[in-house]
């Protein structure tokens, strides 16, 4: 472990391993729900319930995991031998969830359940052990900040660049299919592709973290310990305030974004009614909005400190994200059709996104302080629990998010595979209605929830030095 910043390759390796896992979140937030409900034609809200059930089984898995990590002794280290093992069956099971067979509602909502509790427990045994690393590699306040930011970039930018990839080549209309977003058979090329990218992903970012955690010094192999002793310490561990605080803060931030994403394309497509061109250059402002996260959250968070700066993103993303809706909705917000409608939604876009994977590194880089805090604490390290966290909040915007998307669809009536010319305006109108206030109290409850978070740079130095690392 080091204090002086890490070299270039270590930083790219550990960074690129996030492309696994934003492949894998942009595909269930973005297009998974649209998929199932509008083109294979499951009932949202049973595909709703479907992400939401899988989330469910992410509250055993991601603890049990990260706990195992954190006990494992091997001469490759605590984290990587979850790191290989995870790479082919996670790869495969993302192929097959965009396959499904020509079934009747319940059986393919065993289908969609299956795969994603599957795909969910397996990127697990990736995400978790990886994302664990990063306390292992640094102990400078600053500089876990600067290291989480290029993992946001490479999680956004590789998800991104599939969606791109979506929408330029695989969701384009055809004489098949007037609406490109109802292609299917773009969807099953989409799960042939980024199975392969998860799995480069997973085996680069495996092999070149591998020499800098070799290096380091662990302690000897706990003796065998019993389930409830195990779950003892998980209780023990995760008892605190400052997590309490985190956890609920960063848990209403994912659902907030993830309610957004899993309609952001029925959004476009039916409430702004966007052309699939309009729609690719939207997926390529990613792109910059992951480069203006990569830039502003280390700096933001070392001028204003970690908290005070997640309450500042926070703050602006609850007025902007819900904003051109809310704006339709007044009357006050150009019409479809209208010239300066796409540019006023694509500045608006890029915008709130920016703030919010700004916002995601700085609070991922907050529960890297958790650890020596928690150390002192229970005399334990527990990195994977920890960061066992951050996996389940990460997943939680496709769960309960998808959830809540799935349940509104439902609500309003939403018809399946339908031109977006024939959907009635009252209809998206109402979603447009319903998906509003539930931005405004979950952005609301996160803002609230992080004032509780009480470690800064001055805090976390003095646990180093309690524990003799400074």
């Amino acid at each position: 472990m080091t204090s002086s910043p890490l070299p270039p390759r270590v930083k790219f390796a550990y960074g690129v391993g996030s492309i696994a896992y934003g492949v894998k979140e942009q595909g269930f937030a973005y297009f998974l729900l649209m998929f199932y409900s509008t083109v294979v034609g499951l009932e949202p809200a049973l595909a709703g319930t479907a992400l939401l059930i899988a989330l469910l089984t992410d509250a055993i898995s991601d603890p049990i995991v990260g706990y195992w990590s954190d006990n494992t002794r091997t001469r490759i280290g605590r984290r990587h031998p979850f790191m290989y093992a995870s790479a082919v069956p996670v790869s495969l099971c993302y192929f097959l969830i965009w396959q499904p067979p020509d079934w009747g509602d319940e059986a393919l909502f065993l289908y969609l359940l299956t795969f994603a509790i599957l795909i969910r427990t397996l990127i697990t045994f990736f995400e978790t052990p990886s994302s664990a690393l990063m306390p292992e590699l640094t102990r400078d306040y600053d500089e876990r900040t600067s290291i989480q930011a290029w993992r946001h970039f490479f999680g956004w930018f590789g998800g991104a660049l599939l969606t791109i990839l979506m929408f330029a080549v695989l969701l384009v209309p055809t004489a098949e299919y007037g609406v490109g977003t109802l292609n299917r058979e773009g969807y099953e090329t989409y799960g042939v592709i980024a199975g392969i990218a998860i799995f480069i992903a997973i085996l680069v970012s495996s092999v070149g973290t591998q020499d800098a955690v070799q290096t380091q010094q662990y302690s000897a192999p706990p003796g065998r310990k019993g389930l409830a002793q195990i779950f003892t310490e998980l209780r023990e561990t995760l008892v605190d305030s400052s997590f309490f605080a985190l956890f609920l803060s960063s848990m209403a931030g994912a659902v907030a974004t993830g309610l957004s994403a899993g309609l952001t394309f029925i959004m476009m497509s039916y409430f702004w009614q966007l052309s699939s061109l309009q729609m690719f250059m939207w997926t390529c402002m990613v792109l910059v909005a992951a480069t203006v996260g990569l830039i502003l959250a280390p700096r933001l968070a070392r001028r204003l400190g970690k908290r005070h700066a997640v309450l500042l993103l926070g703050g602006a993303a609850l007025f902007i994200q819900p904003a051109p809706v809310t704006l339709r909705l007044l009357g006050v917000f150009p019409e479809n059709g209208d010239p300066a409608l796409f540019p006023l939604l694509l500045l608006f876009s890029t915008v709130e996104l920016s703030l919010m994977i700004s916002m995601q590194v700085v609070l991922a880089s907050m529960v890297a302080d958790l650890v020596e805090s928690s150390e002192i604490r229970t005399g334990r390290r527990s990195e994977g629990v920890f960061y066992a966290a951050v996996t389940f909040i990460k997943k939680t915007n496709q769960g309960i998010g998808a959830f809540i998307a799935g349940l509104l669809l439902q609500w309003v009536g939403f018809p399946e595979g339908a031109n977006p010319a024939d959907v009635p305006l009252e209809t998206t109108r109402n979603l447009g209605a319903l998906l509003v206030p539930c931005q405004y109290v979950l952005w609301s409850i996160m803002l609230m929830a992080i004032y509780r978070y009480r470690i800064d740079k001055s805090t976390h130095e003095n646990n180093l030095r309690a524990l003799g690392r400074k």
